[in-house]
């Protein structure tokens, strides 16, 4: 395993990128690849990670106080360790929960390590283990081509579709109505074959072949997306009504939900942080909603973390909105705010988004360099292509000393704030960031001319080398114009209380 430095250095076949509290790399975005291998799924739990490599390899990171990452100890391990216990058979899927992690084998083996107070592990007991366990009841059943994980719950599904789970049902969320939890792989059926699983922190949800939704569980804040009358049995399977085309994929977060069919996105729950992406004063749905934002067909990959969402689409873009807390959001080291929309990724036009799987608080994405002179990008109406946060006033704005009306009133705020960019008062964090300097654009950088988002919902496309140009050449004149306007707003108000001041001391001295 190597970590990189450069994006240059980046292989063709990609790389993992970190954000959030991943525990690698002191929780700073960072990315890394491995030395002879290529990285292929990805699983986020509560606080760790899985990571499955093309030649079957397991590598684990992240917090560990359940022995969840199978590595024999209870230890936090910052950087992936390879799982030596499993190197004789070739790892095919990998599921992370809240403190438990599933695996499964080209040998057609389930194991399971981690916290198992609820019997989640499908040992047939509740004692915890911080070894991979094999799971012998799937050794005898069809191959599974699916894992999903929860709280305290665990789910695998089987290439014939059938639906097995386990674990903790104290609110019906592997769907066995009044039992309380289930020690071993219980088969959940409503008659249909199974092509979608998908495990929430307390519901859980599955899609049949014929595309129907079904959600159980926890019942509060509208993340079954059910009916006041189908709610009352939420510790069964429910259909979810409220979609009327064929539901393709679902992903259960910590209180929301979101089903992708082949032309939209739904999402319903809790949506206090964002993560139903219904704009800034959507706080919950409970029944499902289109996320307006994607021209028809866009979306391909649907993923929720506990508060946050991220969508890629048809073009390898990657989407998200939610809770932004520990930049878990991809959009900057110093962009934590909440996004209520759908928020493009810049990070990543460069990239094509092959994955991305949200945790607790941290989110991975496996994405590959875009090749030169690759298709045109394609963008939606709203999308902003560069972060604001990550640039100083003096790169947004160009030589501020060739700007003379700027160069008076933003001299000292461009001062302080390469004074707190400095590498040696906040150490590594900013060591990152790209290099400050007066110089690095034009103030007279002609508009080129090469982007536009139609207001006809038809593609704007942006040549892939002229991108940041553009980009640059927008922001500098949009950064400007704003600048101007907020110094004429200020001295328009310093002449308003001036003149009142100067009409009370007036009044004052005639009255007395």
């Amino acid at each position: 395993e190597m970590a990189g430095e450069t994006e240059d250095e980046i292989p063709e076949s990609g790389a993992v990128f970190t954000f959030g509290k991943s525990k690698f790399a002191d929780n700073v975005p960072s990315k890394f690849w491995l030395k002879n291998d290529v990285p292929l799924r990805i699983s986020c739990g509560d606080e760790h990670t899985a990571l499955v490599t093309e030649n079957g390899k397991l590598f684990m990171f992240g917090s560990n106080n359940w022995g969840q990452l199978g590595l024999g100890t209870k230890t936090t391990v910052n950087k992936p360790t390879c799982v030596k216990a499993l190197k004789s058979e070739r790892v095919k899927l990998a599921a992370c929960g809240r403190t438990h992690t599933l695996v499964y084998t080209s040998r057609g083996n389930l194991y399971a390590s981690g916290g198992n107070n609820e019997g989640q592990l499908g040992l047939g007991d509740c004692d915890d283990r911080t070894s991979f366990h094999l799971v012998d009841f799937f050794s005898k059943h069809e191959p599974v081509k699916m894992l999903a994980a929860g709280s305290n719950t665990s789910a695998a599904l089987t290439q014939d579709g059938r639906l097995y789970m386990w674990g903790d049902n104290s609110e019906g969320q592997i769907g066995l109505g009044k039992e309380s939890n289930a020690l071993n792989p219980r088969e959940v059926s409503v008659g249909k074959r199974v092509s979608w699983v998908s495990c929430g922190y307390y519901h859980s949800a599955f899609v049949t072949v014929d595309g129907a939704l079904y959600t159980f569980g926890e019942k509060d804040s509208g993340k079954l997306g059910l009916s006041t009358e189908k709610l009352a049995s939420h510790k069964v399977p429910q259909q979810v009504t409220g979609i009327s085309d064929k539901v393709v994929q679902v992903s259960c977060g910590g209180g929301h939900t979101v089903a992708l069919t082949d032309h939209e996105v739904y999402s319903f729950g809790l949506g206090q942080f964002g993560q139903l992406g219904h704009g800034t004063f959507i706080f919950e749905s409970r029944l499902p909603r289109v996320v307006e934002h994607f021209r028809r067909g866009r979306v391909k990959h649907v993923e929720c973390g506990e508060n946050h969402t991220a969508l890629i689409t048809d073009s390898g873009l990657l989407y998200t909105f939610g809770d932004g807390r520990h930049g878990k959001l991809g959009l900057g080291e110093e962009n934590f705010t909440n996004q209520f929309k759908p928020t493009l990724c810049p990070r990543f036009l460069d990239y094509y988004v092959h994955s991305v799987t949200c945790g607790g608080c941290h989110m991975l994405v496996l994405a590959k360099p875009r090749p030169e002179g690759s298709e045109d990008l394609i963008l939606e109406e709203d999308d902003v292509t560069e972060d604001y946060f990550e640039k100083s006033y003096t790169e947004l704005l160009g030589d501020t000393h060739n700007q003379s009306t700027l160069n008076r009133s933003l001299s000292a705020r461009v001062r302080r704030r390469e004074r707190e960019r400095s590498p040696d008062q906040f150490g590594q964090m900013f060591r990152t960031l790209p290099a400050l300097g007066g110089n690095q654009l034009s103030a007279s950088l002609s508009v080129p001319s090469q982007i536009h988002h139609s207001h006809s919902k038809k593609p704007g496309k942006i040549p892939h080398n002229s991108l940041k140009s553009t980009v640059t050449a927008l922001k500098t004149v949009l950064k400007g114009i704003s600048v101007l306007y907020s110094q004429m707003l200020l001295s328009l108000l310093k002449r308003y209380y001036l003149f009142k001041m100067h009409k009370f001391i007036l009044i004052y001295s005639t009255v007395y």
